[in-house]
């Protein structure tokens, strides 16, 4: 056996969780992404999905996906850089910098690819990426591609994040890069903190909207907009594979900085572009959410009711404030075992174990949807209620 062979057939972790029962990855889906799919052929209430408005299975979000493939074909052969920039991308640019707010916008094959792309680029050797502790892997991947001096703060500790930009030399790039909504915790950013103390430092500010859209700001235009910070916030980054019921993501910013990332960011320049139908439904998701303002109360509505329930049956939900909520079990087995007992009581929730977290911050990751009702909210809560007795993670 090769070397690297023989040191990857060490690695046995997954097979001694599917020996136990207890594996809760790559479950197989055979339906359309909605309140209810059907896993086996049976029917399951779907709690794990970040399709917050529901949109994935929206008829004009199909009509959009199609007619765009009809006109266009399934796939653009190449990069936005040489032949793959279509027109209904550009459409869809300028769509989404007049949504956020910003000058231009610039659309990636993927959200993961924007962050990876964009922060490894817009700083040099001697300035800094600053990350708040608790942000999403594709910013940390993307500060490790860069050349950068990186720093951490304590999560959402604002004079954790003072004391880093005092080591700062007062003449570099500083620039912060953070989630609006933290995606496992489900709190939001203290936006306007930071703000003030981006002006005290001269530092530049990102923000990560994935789990934003849709979900917080006027029509759900994310957290600059919820807290009327549009104009203090440098960069605005989105996905599409949540609220905007696709997959892809972008950037948006001025124009000087937007050009810049057009003609550096590898990402960008060497990733194909973004398919026909991804931008299609996007540009059906926009027009539905402006349309439908409605949705984003409803995602509310159920938020509220859910986290409202949760505390009152006992669970720990940490400091959630969005339709992300965590359940903290702090054990590693336990949140696996609660997960599959969850799935034969028919709800499907995600289990969230170290590494990803330390093993005593261990979580079952609920997330709702605009479209879920309450009748399924009472199912799924009423299961979680049972099973978090019998695993005693529940008191009474």
């Amino acid at each position: 056996m090769r070397f690297l062979q023989e040191k990857l057939s060490k690695y046995d972790i997954p097979q001694k969780a599917q020996q136990m029962g207890l594996y809760p990855y790559f479950r197989v889906i055979e339906s359309e992404q909605d309140t209810e799919v059907l896993i086996g052929g049976k029917k399951i209430l779907m709690f794990g999905s970040n399709s917050y408005l529901g949109l994935t299975s929206h008829p004009h979000v199909k009509e959009g996906a199609i007619k765009a493939v009809e006109k266009y074909g399934s796939g653009c052969a190449g990069s936005r850089f040489l032949n793959g920039t279509l027109d209904i991308h550009l459409e869809l640019e300028e769509k989404l910098a007049d949504y956020v707010g910003k000058e231009e916008a610039l659309v990636y094959s993927a959200g993961f690819l924007v962050n990876l792309g964009v922060i490894s680029t817009i700083t040099g050797r001697d300035d800094y990426i600053i990350l708040d502790e608790l942000d999403h892997a594709s910013i940390i991947e993307g500060r490790r591609l860069s050349f950068s001096q990186a720093f951490k703060y304590k999560h959402n500790d604002m004079a954790s994040l003072e004391k880093v930009l005092k080591q700062c030399a007062p003449d570099k790039i500083k620039l912060i890069a953070i989630d609006g909504i933290f995606s496992m915790e489900g709190d939001i950013v203290k936006l306007p903190e930071i703000v003030e103390l981006a002006k005290k430092y001269n530092a530049t500010i990102m923000v990560d909207d994935a789990h934003s859209l849709g979900v917080i700001g006027h029509l759900g235009s994310g957290t600059a907009s919820h807290f009327n910070l549009t104009d203090e916030v440098d960069l605005i980054m989105g996905t599409f594979s949540k609220s905007l019921a696709s997959i892809g993501g972008f950037i948006a910013s001025d124009r000087e900085t937007i050009n810049y990332l057009k003609h550096n960011s590898r990402s960008l320049i060497f990733s194909a572009s973004i398919s026909p139908a991804s931008a299609g439904s996007v540009l059906a998701a926009l027009e539905v959410i402006k349309e439908n303002p409605g949705m984003i109360n409803k995602l509310w509505d159920n938020t509220h009711y859910a986290l409202k329930n949760f505390k009152q049956m006992g669970y720990d939900t940490g400091v959630s404030e969005t339709p992300i909520i965590p359940l903290y079990i702090r054990d590693n087995q336990k949140t696996f075992i609660f997960t599959k007992m969850l799935l034969e009581e028919g709800v499907f929730v995600n289990p969230v174990v170290s590494p990803a977290v330390r093993s005593d911050s261990t979580l079952i990751r609920f997330s709702l949807m605009a479209t879920h009702t309450q009748a399924q909210i009472d199912k799924a809560l009423d299961a979680i209620q049972r099973v978090g007795r019998k695993l005693h993670v529940l008191q009474s």
